[in-house]
């Protein structure tokens, strides 16, 4: 995946079938299963792919035990068949992750384990466990951490489990092998109409600073938080359509909250669940639900935020959590429909919306992760209809996702040709000088940001150490980029400001 060669596609193809505004995991997705269909596909992403919320994530490939209590069943066994797919799909990214419930009154116990119950049976043959119920001594042997005071036990469960960013990255290998042109850091300016259609738009390469003008069948918005903006690019009087709702996570070291399960706080104050997750060797603790008004690239954690989780998690467990314990503090949004008369974001729909505009611009938001590519394939059906293209099937439903043999054969293979490509990025993570390099050469990595937060995750896992790491990093990338000492500590001095938020002051 070369962004030359991406470039060179660009200027000679004359029109696309399908383009898709929004490199996110909606858009990839969209991308992946369009070219899967033979049909000649651009992507392109304003920032980085999965910059946004696509990166934020709680980590899991869930069917929605919140949405389940809400009697939202048929959202759930969506979710569920979904979150089987993507498991068999993508098992180098993906795994199976026990879950606790802990109960702190009797009746509790059986309360939420008739609900999980039903989950399992919605799972069908996709099940990941059997739900159990835990007495005390159980429940404190799998989370020993935990307030342990009136417990009475708790409730066994499993799902699913990801690296959100590095998915959105394989995502767009797949679709560039699948003959896919996509293009991080390329900004729509315009739509081309004729007629009142859509018939393409007009985008600036942000790196090179030239503009293109691109003609095609059929477009996808797929931009999330950013759909209302497309939308009013296409036509000055629509309606809002998605209202931002932010969620933040703050990473803590496993220390802190040791064992291998997850648990699951099933009712917080402003009732929402929450987690605390294992994931790459930290614990995840998360997430909250509060309305914004203006969607933006990098959000930033609020203290209300970070204080309303520290709060819960310390009700339950024995390990103090401090704020000079946390790690790293992300903040994402997410893109949710707006429903006339609901009381808050904690209530608005988690289904996906898809709506084709007068134009023919096709929209597709909402959803989770965990839809994403069930929302891609309703994407290209409907797209692919607006454009006359020829009916092709969906076959993303058993399509491997990621080469990651070829990936790591290259990376060792460069290793035991010059050692110095085994140097770590941080003397306590395992990212190597290799990674980088590859992350340029083969996944369109263009900035430090790029490398340091999304193709490997040291700025959501330690954002000191990824702050320490910069300068390494912005050495090893101009030297492959051939850029300049001037280059460098504008990267340097970028990444920097952009990191300090993720630190808790």
């Amino acid at each position: 995946m070369n962004r030359d060669y991406m470039l060179q596609q660009l200027r000679q193809t004359v029109e696309w079938d399908i383009i898709i505004i929004g490199g996110g995991a909606t858009g990839l997705g969209t991308a992946l299963d369009a070219a899967s269909r033979g049909y000649k596909t651009l992507l392109i992403e304003q920032a980085d792919f999965g910059k946004g919320t696509s990166s934020r994530s709680t980590k899991l490939v869930h069917g929605g035990v919140r949405y389940l209590a809400q009697g939202n069943i048929k959202l759930v066994m969506e979710a569920l068949r979904e979150r089987g797919r993507l498991l068999k799909n993508a098992p180098h990214l993906t795994f199976v992750q026990p879950f606790i419930v802990p109960a702190y009154r009797w009746w509790e116990k059986y309360y939420y384990a008739i609900g999980l119950r039903m989950y399992d049976l919605l799972s069908g043959s996709l099940s990941l466990g059997k739900t159990r119920v835990l007495n005390k001594r159980e429940t404190l042997e799998q989370l020993p951490s935990l307030q342990n005071q009136q417990l009475t036990g708790g409730i066994l469960y499993y799902d699913g489990q990801f690296d959100d960013s590095r998915l959105c990255v394989d995502l767009a290998v797949t679709a560039a092998n699948k003959e896919a042109v996509l293009l991080n850091y390329c900004r729509v300016t315009s739509l081309v109409h004729a007629n009142g259609k859509l018939t393409g738009l007009v985008l600036l390469d942000e790196i090179a600073q030239q503009s293109y003008t691109v003609l095609a069948k059929s477009i996808v918005n797929a931009t999330g938080v950013f759909t209302d903006a497309v939308l009013e690019m296409d036509d000055a009087q629509s309606h809002k359509l998605v209202t931002p709702s932010q969620g933040i996570h703050l990473v803590i070291p496993d220390s802190l909250f040791p064992g291998s399960a997850a648990m699951m706080i099933p009712k917080t104050d402003d009732g929402r669940v929450l987690f605390a997750v294992p994931w790459m060797g930290k614990v995840l603790l998360g997430t909250t639900d509060t309305g914004v008004d203006a969607p933006q690239l990098e959000p930033r954690a609020l203290e209300v935020e970070i204080e309303f989780i520290l709060s819960h998690i310390n009700r339950y467990g024995t390990r103090l959590v401090k704020r000079s314990d946390v790690l790293s503090v992300y903040a994402g949004l997410r893109p949710l429909v707006s429903r006339k008369g609901t009381g808050g974001t904690a209530m608005l729909s988690r289904d996906h919306t898809l709506i084709i505009a007068p134009s023919g611009l096709v929209t597709i938001t909402g959803g989770k992760w965990t839809t994403y590519r069930k929302m891609a394939q309703d994407a290209v059906d409907n797209a692919a209809f607006i454009g006359k293209l020829p009916k092709k099937t969906c076959i993303t439903y058993q399509l491997p996702i990621g080469v990651p043999e070829k990936r790591n054969e290259k990376i060792q293979q460069w290793i035991s040709e010059n050692p110095t490509y085994a140097e770590q990025i941080h003397p306590d993570y395992n990212y190597t000088h290799a990674d980088v390099i590859y992350a340029i050469r083969h996944e369109l990595a263009v900035t430090i940001e790029d490398v340091l937060a999304r193709r490997t995750r040291l700025l959501f896992l330690d954002a000191r150490a990824a702050i320490n790491s910069a300068e390494k990093v912005a050495g090893w990338m101009a030297a492959e980029l051939g850029k300049e000492s001037a280059w460098k500590a504008q990267q340097i001095t970028n990444f920097e400001l952009l990191a300090h938020p993720y630190l808790i002051q």
